[in-house]
């Protein structure tokens, strides 16, 4: 399972997949990276509230972080920008494979998207988690570039402990 999530993390990141909107990845309305409906797919995994069941949605945990995107020499703040973070589970790892193959998936279980938590990103693209249970998490972004466009999603994983706090640069 950890080996599939991390296949497909690698992949989104190497690939810029735009395509996260509604997936249980990114909170639902984020339309900032959103891909084109008609190429929507039915998700196969259902929801499993068993193993969310498993997964705290508050701890004490903390997530800091900058979002930019560089592409030929050019760093692009991710200026005022909707950062988010939610838990790498099944059903989201799913999202992740959809995404990987150009599609978008169906809107997530609402139950799902009550794991997500977002934080918007300050003028020179920090942003900070407060509050975060323990575990292994998305989190990731889009940047909107100079000519108005918005950049490839930007994701990474994390894992966090007990209390931790952490510092990612979340870019490509």
């Amino acid at each position: 399972m950890r080996a599939l999530i991390a296949t497909s993390l690698l992949a989104l990141i190497l690939t810029g997949c735009q395509t996260l909107s509604e997936s249980g990845i990114l909170p639902d309305g984020d339309d900032q990276a959103a891909g084109s409906s008609a190429n929507q797919v039915k998700r196969t995994v259902a929801f499993s509230p068993e193993e969310y069941a498993q997964l705290e949605k508050s701890g004490t945990a903390t997530l800091k972080g900058q979002l930019f995107y560089q592409n030929e020499g050019l760093k692009v703040i991710g200026r005022d920008q909707r950062v988010s973070l939610a838990p790498a589970t099944r059903y989201s790892a799913e999202a992740a494979d959809a995404a990987l193959a150009g599609k978008r998936i169906e809107p997530a279980d609402p139950r799902a998207r009550a794991y997500t938590h977002t934080a918007t990103t300050d003028s020179e693209g920090h942003f900070t988690f407060t509050g975060l249970p323990s575990g292994v998490f998305y989190v990731g972004g889009v940047v909107r570039l100079p000519d108005g466009s918005m950049s490839p999603y930007i994701l990474k994983q994390v894992r966090l402990g007990v209390g931790q706090t952490k510092t990612v640069k979340l870019t490509r």
